[in-house]
Formats: C-alpha cells, sequence, structure tokens
C-alpha cells in the first residue's frame, strides 16, 4: 500500500539523523541480519495516532566546504520536494540562523509543499528565546525539540500527520498492476522503459504519483496494462558518489513502496554491487514481487560458463531473497523482453496466492515428520497447525507451544518446504509465529 512521506532536511550536524531515530524508535538501531540490508537507514516506517507513514533522512556525507554544504543541501532539498508530501527542515538554536538556512527556506517555500520548521537542541529554557530568530525565514511558527532529548517530538508528529495532504491518492482501487523499475543511476531503467514504448516515451500525467519521485508511465503489452514507475530522474552531476547513491536510494524507496512488483536493474558490465543489495533489501523488506534483471547482457563477452558465473555472484549478494526471480536482457536490442513479461505476470500471481489450510497441514505434517523441530533443555517445539492470513505478500500464521523454540533455521526450513510444494517464486513470504496452550486453540 502506498503511504504518505515525509522528508527531513537542514545542514550536517544540526541533528537530522539523532531525529530520525528517535521517531522510528528500536527499528532503526535492531536491523534483521540480512545480508544488503543496510544498518545506515535511509528510511523507517512510522506510525503515530493511527496513521501510518515513511520517514525519509535526506542527510549525507558532510564535507568541510561551505559551498559544498549549499550545494549539498539544495539538492537534499530537490530531493524532499520531489519525493515528499511534507519536509521537515530542521535548524539549529545553538548554531542560530545562518545564510544556508535562509537559501534552501527560498526553495522549500517555492516548493508549494507544506514545510514544518523544526529548531533543533532547544534542551533546556535558556534556548526558548532564541528560537523566535528564526521567524526571519518565513516559514510559519518554529517547533522547538530537542532530538537527543525527545523534546517536542510529540507536537512534530502531530504536525506531519496533519499537514498530510487529505487527497492523498488511494491507488490500489484499480488493478493495473504497478512495476518499479529501480536500480543506481545508470544502469538502463529508462533504457528498458524507452524499448518497450518504442521509444516513444508517455509521461501519464493525470496517474496518482507522477508529481512525485517518480516517472509512472502506461505500458501496454500483447493486452495487459501496467504503469511502470520508473525512478531514472536523477541526473544530477555529483561530484560525490555515496550522495549520489544516496539520494538514488530515497528515490527507490517511494517507487518501490506503491509497486506490485520490483524490477531491480543491475549493470552487466558492472556485475551487482553493495549498492544494488541496499536497494534490493528494500524491496524484500516491504513485501514486493522481485525480479532481478541484469541489463546490457549484449556487450558481455560469454562462453559457457558466463551466464552460471553471473547467477552464482548475483545469488550470493542477494542471499537473503533466493526467491527472486532473475533474467539476462539488453535494452538496446529488446533481448528476452517477452520472457520478462512473463516473469512479471507469474510474480503478480504468486504474490496474489492463496492455499488452503487443509493442503498447508499436510505439507507442515510431511515437513515435521522429516525434520524434528528443534528441542532446547528436554523441551521439544511442537508445531500444531498453520494457516494463511493474507496475500501480497503471502502470510502464514504458525500456532506453536512455544516462540522461543521456534529457531530461524527452523522458519527457514518450513519456508522452503511451502516453497518446494507451492512455487511462490518471485515473492517473499511472511510467517508469524502464534503460541497456544496444549489442547487449545
Amino acid at each position: 500500500m502506498s503511504r504518505q512521506i515525509a522528508a527531513i532536511v537542514g545542514r550536517p550536524n544540526v541533528g537530522k539523523s539523532t531525529l530520525f531515530n528517535a521517531i522510528a524508535g528500536e527499528k532503526i538501531s535492531i536491523v534483521k541480519e540480512t545480508p544488503g540490508v543496510t544498518r545506515d537507514r535511509i528510511y523507517a516506517d512510522v506510525e503515530w495516532r493511527g496513521k501510518r507513514f515513511t520517514m525519509i533522512d535526506t542527510g549525507g556525507i558532510e564535507p568541510e566546504s561551505s559551498d559544498i554544504i549549499l550545494r549539498q543541501m539544495r539538492e537534499q532539498a530537490q530531493i524532499a520536494i520531489e519525493t515528499a508530501d511534507v519536509i521537515v527542515f530542521m535548524t539549529d538554536v545553538r548554531q542560530g540562523l545562518v545564510d544556508a538556512d535562509s537559501k534552501v527556506a527560498d526553495m522549500l517555500r517555492r516548493s508549494q509543499k507544506p514545510v514544518i520548521l523544526a529548531v533543533n537542541k532547544v534542551d533546556s529554557q535558556k534556548y526558548e528565546m532564541d528560537t523566535y530568530e528564526f521567524y526571519n525565514l518565513g516559514m510559519g511558527e518554529p517547533i522547538a525539540i530537542s532530538a537527543s532529548g525527545k523534546l517536542g517530538i510529540g507536537e512534530l508528529l502531530d504536525r506531519i500527520i496533519e499537514d498530510f495532504p487529505e487527497d492523498f491518492p488511494e491507488e490500489e482501487e484499480d488493478d493495473i498492476p504497478r512495476v518499479a523499475i529501480v536500480g543506481k543511476p545508470n544502469v538502463g531503467k529508462s533504457s528498458i522503459v524507452n524499448k518497450i514504448l518504442g521509444q516513444d516515451r508517455v509521461i501519464v500525467s493525470d496517474i496518482a504519483g507522477t508529481t512525485r519521485d517518480a516517472v509512472d508511465t502506461a505500458v501496454n503489452w500483447e493486452g495487459q496494462e501496467y504503469i511502470f514507475i520508473d525512478t531514472a530522474g536523477l541526473r544530477r552531476k555529483s561530484k560525490v558518489k555515496e550522495d549520489l547513491e544516496r539520494y538514488s536510494v530515497i528515490r527507490a524507496v517511494a517507487a518501490i513502496q506503491r509497486s506490485d512488483v520490483v524490477l531491480m536493474v543491475i549493470d552487466a558490465e558492472e556485475g551487482v554491487t553493495e549498492q544494488d543489495a541496499k536497494i534490493a533489501g528494500i524491496a524484500h523488506e516491504k513485501g514486493k514481487g522481485i525480479i532481478v534483471v541484469v541489463n546490457k547482457w549484449d556487450l558481455v563477452e560469454k562462453n559457457d560458463k558466463t551466464i552460471y558465473r553471473y547467477t552464482e555472484q548475483i545469488r550470493n549478494v542477494l542471499s537473503f531473497m533466493s526467491y527472486a526471480k532473475l533474467i539476462f536482457v539488453s535494452a538496446k536490442t529488446g533481448q528476452r523482453f517477452p520472457r520478462m513479461f512473463e516473469m512479471i505476470e507469474a510474480v503478480i500471481e504468486n504474490r496474489a496466492l492463496r492455499i488452503q489450510t487443509g493442503v498447508l497441514n499436510e505439507i507442515l505434517t510431511e515437513a515435521v515428520a522429516l525434520q524434528q523441530p528443534p528441542s532446547d533443555k528436554g523441551k521439544r517445539l511442537k508445531i500444531y497447525y498453520i494457516t494463511q492470513v493474507s496475500v501480497k505478500p503471502p502470510a502464514f500464521v504458525i500456532f506453536v507451544n512455544s516462540k522461543k523454540l521456534m529457531h530461524f533455521s527452523y522458519t527457514r526450513y518450513l519456508e522452503n518446504r511451502i516453497r518446494d510444494a507451492f512455487g511462490f517464486e518471485g515473492t517473499s513470504l511472511r510467517f508469524i509465529i502464534r503460541e497456544r496452550k496444549e489442547g487449545g486453540r
């Protein structure tokens, strides 16, 4: 489901990441031990007063030259303007109002997006009077906060959810599948869309999301309609590679959120990288259908082992999503594009696949007979029952006698048995473990 986005913008050292971590709580510091899912988190899903949204931290590296800082802040602000529904503009009461703040404030004001001015590090009364200086930015009433002391954050969150547009589009009303094309800059994302369209690029302005981060393109392939969400808008020349990569990940978050299937595009000449794994990790965490598309395959010198070597390298780096489908294409020649669309259709079907409870429990009984559940200190795990509770992605509840005994490796074993029986290629599966007393359900 599509969620509204709030982005944090501000100079280096004003406390953007501290605020981000304070709002996101434990979700940020305790990240699943999954290769490729970065610890330097850029986004977090937040819930406040029953409203769910995504918070993005635009922070980045912090060079020493004030000119570079201003340039980077402008880039951050531009990303926030393109991507976010609400922008949190952070300043620092102890450093006071500086020229860079005023210049970025001008940009944000012109954006017509709701902007909330947060003055950070107000953790004692002596700084409260100093917040009035920030009225000079012309951004309305500043909210005094202390990110490190977690002061004023509730008021800030109230303002964020108040400022979200009420007419936020519900994209789930139609049945048109949404396919996000993500990946690092210059891997050929736009080229893939252009090849599908025969170079006739159509920007569909009345589709929800067009004015946001990504470009939405209507595609008709053999009578089936799709919306392709292309994140290929990043053309800013950045002297700092890390910045460019961070921004491409921020863009990917917004596109992935709105999609059913993610085409994770990798450059065949470069191979799969840590940056690819970061973006793939977001799609995995959000339970999207995933197809790894290795583009520029026509440029690779091949022998009979090339495709196996590439496949092994990709599977190793993206080992946390072994279920993902993999295809080697050329946007230049259109090689394997028909097969790519077959994969998209298969993944869409697999995400919506629902298995009857009786059939699931037959597989469970067989799996338990083949490999005994683990035990600890004389107590053995008992698995009573499994049922599927939702789709997109498929989610299952497993009832057991003790959650502590349900080791991750045994959950993975059961997942593999379910995949062996029903496929589910291209989609992640969710497992919820619930305890129940023996003799009752």
